[in-house]
């Protein structure tokens, strides 16, 4: 049975593809936040992740969670890089692991260690397949991933839905913050033939051109991060390109 945000996500996803807002708690003061959810907002987001590969946790995340509510209504859900990054101020957080991870602590580990602290937080939790594409970026050093070949797409689809048939409901193809170059269309068209469930993609969309191009091959939630606090125009016509 599906919670008020996922609830959300599969109605919004019933009238079309969804972009969501990252923000990282590292990198966002009170000011930039107030920014980036006023533009976000103002150019058609559907909502907001909150997470990073650092420090991204305690009062730091708090704060920022609490700062992008005072601002808007649309869910604050939280993109955790580690067990300790868990607010109880957000509307949900992606339940998430790293599939494809060396190291069993980002596999089930930390989730064990924070799922305690996510039930007593009474915040929604989403299960989600996590899997890390090359160049990987930040999260596929932190995460110890054996980042997934761009050129090998049947690899990702394997992962992805081994991830499905272990009840993960959401499933998310991550080039890296500031990769090159975004996951791969044919990469993300052999992971949409292979799963039933919402398929997000994230890492190195620039422009509309690559976001058009992950929705056109099978991407139904669509992730920019940094070009909502530096082009406003151009998360305009991002989103613009996403929704059709």
């Amino acid at each position: 049975m599906h919670g008020k945000i996922e609830t959300y996500i599969h109605e919004k996803l019933k009238d079309g593809k969804l972009h969501f807002t990252l923000l990282d708690p590292d990198s966002a003061d009170e000011d930039t936040i107030r920014s980036v959810v006023d533009a976000s907002v103002a150019a058609g987001t559907d909502g907001f992740l909150v997470g990073g590969s650092t420090d991204a946790f305690g009062s730091r995340l708090d704060a920022t969670v609490a700062e992008i509510k005072l601002h808007t209504s649309l869910p604050v859900i939280l993109f955790p890089g580690c067990s300790a990054a868990v607010s109880p101020h957000a509307d949900a957080i992606l339940f998430m692991s790293i599939l494809n991870s060396r190291n069993p602590y980002f596999i089930t580990k930390s989730q064990a260690l924070a799922a305690f602290t996510v039930k007593k937080a009474g915040i929604e939790p989403i299960p989600m397949a996590y899997l890390v594409v090359e160049p990987g970026m930040t999260v596929g050093f932190i995460g110890e991933a054996d980042a997934l070949p761009r050129q090998k797409p049947a690899i990702a689809a394997a992962y992805a839905l081994a991830g499905q048939l272990m009840g993960m409901r959401l499933v998310y193809l991550e080039a890296g913050s500031g990769a090159n170059a975004p996951v791969p269309a044919r990469m993300i068209g052999a992971v949409r033939q292979s799963i039933d469930v919402p398929l997000i993609v994230g890492g190195g969309i620039r422009t509309p051109a690559q976001a058009q191009e992950a929705v056109a091959a099978g991407a139904d939630i669509v992730i920019t991060g940094t070009i909502a606090e530096q082009d406003t125009q151009k998360l305009e016509e991002i989103i613009k390109a996403i929704k059709g």
